[in-house]
């Protein structure tokens, strides 16, 4: 299955994790974690720069921040696995997906800018919690990757909210 998501500035937002012949890896999991997770920093360096509300500046902090984290406990578990993250369509995806939002955020500013990081931090949150309970956690198959997952599932889930939260303060 395909989650598609529009988002601000006629991006498409395409999270393909269950398109596969069979479910992914551990190896393709890691690189997907990691390369979701990478996006994220990516987008809120840029916003961090170049936002003009002082919450939206907070948020993409905090998403630099967590999403570090995250990388670390993930690099450092599968170091301690002896497991390679493994590109695959997903991850080679999400890393395309990544630099065609930074390329379109890069061309705006002010409140449009703001507006688009939010747009894409809320549909971007909601399609990596969807891969995570649809497909990224049902098929690890190492028991503390799956754990993994499932101690930053709130997280992401705290992170939808209060993108969503931050998108209605900019509407008005």
């Amino acid at each position: 299955m395909k989650a598609r998501y529009t988002i601000g500035a006629g991006l498409l937002l395409v999270l393909s994790t269950s398109a596969w012949p069979a479910a992914p890896s551990d190896p393709q999991i890691a690189a997907i974690v990691v390369t979701a997770n990478q996006v994220d920093i990516d987008a809120g360096k840029l916003a961090q720069s170049k936002a003009r509300s002082p919450e939206v500046k907070e948020f993409a902090a905090r998403m630099v921040t967590d999403h570090t984290g995250v990388n670390k406990s993930a690099t450092d578990l599968a170091q301690r696995l002896h497991l390679s993250p493994e590109a695959n369509p997903t991850s080679e995806s999400l890393k395309q997906q990544g630099d065609q939002n930074l390329a379109t955020l890069r061309k705006l500013s002010g409140a449009a800018f703001d507006k688009a990081y939010i747009d894409h931090e809320v549909t971007y949150h909601q399609s990596v919690l969807d891969a995570l309970d649809q497909t990224l956690v049902p098929s690890a198959q190492n028991a503390d990757l799956k754990a993994l997952l499932v101690k930053v599932r709130p997280a992401f889930v705290d992170h939808l909210q209060h993108a969503r939260q931050i998108d209605s303060s900019l509407g008005k």
